[in-house]
């Protein structure tokens, strides 16, 4: 079962968050099971002065990573929306949002009070140049 649809909205936000300075992390966590891959880690980094997405994937015993566009970084992620994650944490300066999937794999979006203060470093950094 795909969740494009429903990820691609989550995802806006993300890419909103970017946008408008606000962004702090993004996490996939809660895995089914225990599995190899414990967690991704998606943070903006600077690519020959293009805003790009690090992704960190935590695995038992290594970690990997990738750079991405903000674009591409999306169709690498769907596919572990459900296999094995079942919750994404985007946490901004305004509101934490979490894409959380219960045991019926049903999509449910919640927004919280922001855990973080300050946007990601690298990102004002990019903005404001």
């Amino acid at each position: 079962m795909l969740f494009t649809a429903t990820f691609s909205e989550f995802y806006e936000q993300f890419k909103a968050s970017l946008s408008d300075g606000t962004f702090a992390k993004l996490t996939f966590a809660k895995t089914i099971g225990n599995t190899e891959l414990k967690n991704i880690f998606i943070r903006p980094v600077l690519d020959e002065n293009e805003l790009k997405l690090e992704l960190k994937f935590r695995f038992q015993k290594e970690e990997l990573f990738e750079i991405h566009t903000i674009d591409s970084a999306f169709e690498r992620l769907l596919p572990f929306i459900n296999n094995p994650f079942l919750s994404v944490i985007l946490f901004t300066t305004e509101f934490d949002l979490t894409y959380k999937l219960n045991k019926k794999r049903a999509v449910r979006v919640t927004d919280q009070p922001p855990t973080f203060e300050n946007a990601n470093e690298v990102l004002l950094g990019y903005l404001n140049k």
